[in-house]
């Protein structure tokens, strides 16, 4: 009985010695976390998307504290949420934001199977990126969009879908948020973010197309062959061509659409422009009927006497 007494009492005083050290460590070693985190978080909109370049809501709302903290919130910017609710952090960190410009995901890809026919019919998984693992999958461009819909499971705003009838993967621009998810899931980097551009006008090279220009013509009828016509046509230096393939910088295009008008392969997109107005047809003037002179009349015979 005494055993069982003493083996209670040295248990309890072990018991009770512990915590006294627990209750010391944790209050010497406690990580506060700041209240802001919290505030910041739950103005985010917890997509989880990583479109801001951070492992989700939590990790974006550490660094927009640790930036108000560092006196900047330049580079941070959260695509899902916006330009309204980035506004609303920041009068809650007490900091200014610079205006960003709204961006959208465009498919730099035209190769609709009227363009680019299939040469071949593929057996097995029907992703894109299994069927980019196998080669140039089902036509003979291996470049472009493969229609196999990587893109739409990525994208958790439905903002993406593919064409039956093209085969090619849209946008729908009023959905789009820019995460970048469908960039990443795309395994041939056909898809990239664009700025939306005043009224939602942009102007891109749909094609990504390397290969040379007489290979690039046999697998696509709009492929880019990389001639170089719209360069030398861009005022503004938005274009050069790299690799047999144009590309259009959205930070330098004045949208004048020269370019879409000089390339011969129609691989320069415009979108969301008016359409251009119908060229009035110069007035022809009716034809006049030469005016017939009247015969001259016979001299009359002076009559002889």
């Amino acid at each position: 009985m005494d055993f069982i007494f003493m083996a209670v009492i040295v248990l309890g005083a072990i018991g009770l010695v512990s915590a006294i050290v627990l209750f010391i460590v944790s209050k010497k070693f406690a990580v506060k976390e700041d209240p802001r985190l919290a505030e910041v978080s739950s103005l985010l909109p917890q997509a989880n998307c990583g479109g801001c370049g951070y492992p989700g809501c939590g990790g974006m709302a550490d660094a927009l504290v640790k930036g108000a903290d560092a006196g900047s919130l330049d580079g941070l910017y959260c695509p899902v949420g916006g330009q309204e609710m980035m506004g609303q952090i920041a009068d809650l960190l007490g900091m200014a934001i610079a205006n960003s410009e709204p961006m959208v995901a465009v498919v730099r890809c035209n190769g609709t199977c009227v363009n680019r026919p299939r040469i071949a019919e593929y057996s097995g998984l029907r992703t894109c990126s299994a069927i980019n693992a196998c080669g140039a999958g089902e036509t003979a461009c291996g470049y472009g969009c493969l229609g196999c819909g990587d893109c739409v499971s990525a994208c958790q705003f439905g903002a993406i879908s593919i064409n039956q009838e093209t085969g090619i993967a849209e946008v729908d621009e009023d959905k789009c948020t820019s995460c970048g998810a469908c960039v990443k899931a795309c395994p041939r980097h056909i898809i990239e973010l664009r700025k939306k551009g005043p009224k939602n006008r942009r102007v891109y090279v749909s094609c990504v197309n390397k290969d040379k220009g007489p290979i690039a013509m046999k697998a696509c009828k709009v492929s880019c062959i990389g001639c170089g016509k719209c360069e030398k046509e861009c005022a503004f230096g938005a274009i050069t061509v790299e690799g047999n393939v144009a590309y259009i910088d959205h930070t330098k295009c004045r949208l004048c659409r020269k370019c879409v008008k000089v390339c011969p392969r129609n691989a320069i997109v415009e979108v969301n422009f008016p359409a251009p107005k119908p060229t009035p047809e110069p007035a022809t003037k009716p034809a006049t009927e030469p005016v017939s002179k009247p015969a001259a009349e016979p001299a009359e015979e002076k009559q002889t006497n």
